[in-house]
This record gives structure tokens, C-alpha cells and sequence, in this order.
């Protein structure tokens, strides 16, 4: 309920999930009647009040998964062959991100596809250490002087923006199957809300006429 922009984050996340041509159904998840509440506000039937038994801080994602779809195909809607889950942290998705991760999956033929941004320099994994003592030592293999950003090889990490699963692998009690796509994403659309800092860093963003 945070606002970004003079809107929730939730509000955010709606509105790029409108805007995508791949999805059949969207609904929004929550115990919280203030999310719903603005979840209503764009069309009542957004708004699924999820049971308070799956809504803990350490409540897996297919469990509320498993609930929207029965939920959903209870009231005669579907059948649903693939899952997405937007997250109101990731602000900067874009419908295009949605459909372009969806297309992947299909295209690919993968059990799921996610989008991921490109790991920068400073944090790749060759660089990380630890400290054993005040001793400085390699957390998985010495850098042998790979300094540079080209001297290292390219990595990505899920920036938490859109994952897209098929039902047969939420039935199997997986949200990302064990054969997983990456759509590539810029880093100023990658942005996760985590701490008050990165929303700050989001109002700088938008400040900046917006992102990407």
C-alpha cells in the first residue's frame, strides 16, 4: 500500500497485468482488505480474499497459487494451462515484460520462464568473500585477476518482476519447473522494492521522467 507516485504499488502492478495481451485472468491475491479494496476499484472481480492460513510472512507462493486457480475454476472460469505471478514490489514491469516472458514459455516449450536482469561487475559471484578472522578469502574460487567486467563471465539473477509457470508443474507443487527460461530485463526496470531505500530510489527514478 505504499505509495509510488502518488499510487499504491499494488495499483502498479495491476495495471501492467491489464495491459497484457497474454493473460486471460487476473486476480489479486491478499488478506488485506485495504489491498482489495483497490483491487475493487479497477473491477470487483480482481479482488480474491486469500484465507489466512496461507498469508504468513513464510507462506510458499503455491499454496496462494493453488488457491486463485481453484478459486477461479470454481466459478466456471478456465480451464488455465499456465500461471503468472506479478509481484507489487517490481513497480517497473511493464505489460510488453508480461507478454514477452508468457511468449518465452510458450515458445520454448520450458516448464517455466522468469524474468532475470544482468548481475553487474561489482556483485559477481567470482568477487564475493569472506572473512575468515580479518583474512580476506575467496567465497567460491579466487578471482586470478579477473578484474575487469569483460574479463568475467556474464550472469543474471531473477529480478522478481514476472514468473510464469505451466499448470502441470504448480500440480507437481512447483512454481518454477526444472526447466527454467530468462527474459532479459534492464536494470532500471528491475528494480525490487525490499527496504525504504529502494523506494526512495524508485522516486528518484520516476522522478527522472520514469524508467526505461
Amino acid at each position: 500500500m505504499r505509495l509510488l507516485g502518488g499510487k499504491p504499488l499494488v495499483a502498479w502492478a495491476i495495471e501492467a497485468a491489464r495491459g497484457a495481451r497474454r493473460l486471460a485472468r487476473l486476480v489479486v491475491s491478499s488478506d488485506d482488505p485495504e489491498v482489495l479494496d483497490v483491487a475493487r476499484s479497477y473491477d470487483p472481480r480482481l479482488a480474491l480474499e486469500r484465507p489466512a492460513e496461507i498469508s504468513g510472512d513464510e507462506s510458499p507462493a503455491i499454496d496462494y497459487v493453488r488457491h486463485a486457480l481453484a478459486e477461479s475454476e470454481g466459478m466456471g472460469q478456465g480451464p488455465f494451462d499456465a500461471i503468472v505471478i506479478l509481484q507489487p514490489s517490481s513497480p517497473f514491469t511493464l505489460s510488453t515484460d508480461i507478454d514477452a516472458t508468457v511468449d518465452l514459455l510458450d515458445s520454448s516449450g520450458a516448464d517455466s520462464a522468469v524474468s532475470v536482469m544482468h548481475l553487474d561487475h561489482a556483485v559477481h559471484p567470482f568477487k564475493m568473500k569472506v572473512l575468515v578472522g580479518n583474512r580476506l578469502l575467496p567465497y567460491l574460487e579466487d578471482e586470478r585477476g579477473r578484474m575487469a567486467a569483460h574479463e568475467l563471465p556474464d550472469i543474471y539473477v531473477r529480478n522478481c518482476s514476472v514468473y510464469a509457470t505451466r499448470r502441470n508443474s504448480v500440480e507437481r507443487g512447483q512454481m518454477i519447473g526444472d526447466d527454467c527460461r530468462g527474459y532479459v530485463m534492464p536494470r532500471e526496470r528491475s528494480l525490487d522494492i525490499n527496504e525504504e531505500l529502494d523506494l526512495l530510489f524508485a522516486e528518484f527514478l520516476l522522478s527522472r521522467k520514469g524508467p526505461g
